[in-house]
């Protein structure tokens, strides 16, 4: 399983916070941590309505996204620390300028978000890179990623589909994680899913449906300011959701046979039972149900599970209460 850490604008703009991000995700044992490229002018316009003056230090959303950008050595550095941490470095683009600032820095592979599933136009300049290619299905329908998905196909690249809600946090009703089986039939490609929750519960339920990448937000704490930070983990369910896939993908690849109980063979003598009698017996006494016990160790005389082969037969010897019974014991 590939686990995506996703800092997005957590980092508020300041480039000591996204450093600080990934040193604290190097301890959490998630595979990659993932950015958002913004090139404001490229991206955006001072006519974009969402969330306009929906911060105190914003007037509108295009000073925002221009807060959130970095310069191109800036992202190399945060590439390179990433990389000396162990962790892959994975940046969303939002715009054809920013898949050339990431192509300078030289990702990888791309995440494309859900409202960039149609963009076709920026969709053609990473796949024409020949990286692999993750895309959400947040805001699409079944039609909508298949002529996104069709669109892409014939450029070769490897193609990857999570399971997406776009709603922040979103509710178990939300999740659909069952889509995630759905995908894997209709499209024949690696799937996964791309958490809004705000809990650890919705990524081992995916995984254990058989996601193959697991993506969520990251903060340091969810009171933090942010579109985000209410739908994110902090560090320490983050290395806890990450310990339970990793156990639950060790789990799903090594079957074992239940037919196989050779390694119980000692286990099965010390708690399994063998008949005994529950008072004392007479020789010639002709055993009843009621008479009989079963009690540990599994290998004393007759098994209590072959109870009824002793009922009705007469003793041959007398018999003391809780002694076992075996078969010379019967006539």
């Amino acid at each position: 399983m590939f686990i995506i850490a996703e800092i997005a604008q957590a980092h508020e703009g300041s480039l000591g916070i996204a450093h600080s991000y990934i040193d604290a995700l190097a301890e959490t044992g998630v595979d990659a941590v993932k950015f958002q490229t913004h090139i404001a002018e490229a991206e955006s316009s001072p006519y974009e309505p969402f969330r306009v003056k929906f911060s105190y230090e914003d007037d509108t959303r295009m000073e925002y996204w221009k807060r959130m950008e970095f310069t191109p050595e800036q992202w190399k550095g945060l590439k390179m620390h990433c990389e000396e941490k162990g962790m892959e470095f994975i940046s969303s683009p939002f715009s054809i300028a920013a898949v050339d600032l990431l192509e300078e820095i030289g990702v990888r592979r791309y995440k494309i978000g859900s409202g960039e599933m149609r963009n076709f136009l920026m969709l053609k300049k990473i796949a024409l890179t020949g990286k692999p290619i993750i895309l959400s299905s947040g805001m699409s329908d079944w039609d909508e990623l298949d002529e996104t998905i069709g669109f892409l196909k014939p450029f070769g690249n490897q193609l990857s589909l999570l399971q997406c809600t776009t709603a922040y946090p979103t509710a178990p009703e939300q999740w659909n994680l069952q889509n995630l089986l759905k995908m894997k039939e209709r499209y024949a490609i690696p799937v996964g899913f791309s958490d809004h929750s705000a809990g650890i519960t919705a990524g081992l339920a995916a995984t254990a449906l058989g996601a193959e990448i697991l993506e969520f937000h990251v903060v340091f704490d969810k009171k933090m300011f942010g579109p985000d930070a209410k739908a994110s983990l902090n560090l320490e369910e983050t290395a806890e959701l990450v310990k339970g896939c990793r156990q639950i993908n060790t789990s799903l690849g090594s079957y074992k046979d239940k037919n196989d109980v050779r390694a119980f063979g000692e286990l099965k003598v010390m708690f399994g039972k063998s008949l005994s009698v529950n008072k004392d017996l007479k020789a010639g006494h002709t055993i009843i149900f009621e008479d009989l016990e079963s009690k540990k160790p599994g290998d004393k005389g007759i098994p209590a599970g072959e109870f009824d082969r002793v009922v009705g037969k007469k003793l041959t010897r007398d018999k003391l209460k809780w002694d076992f019974i075996e078969d010379a014991d019967l006539n």
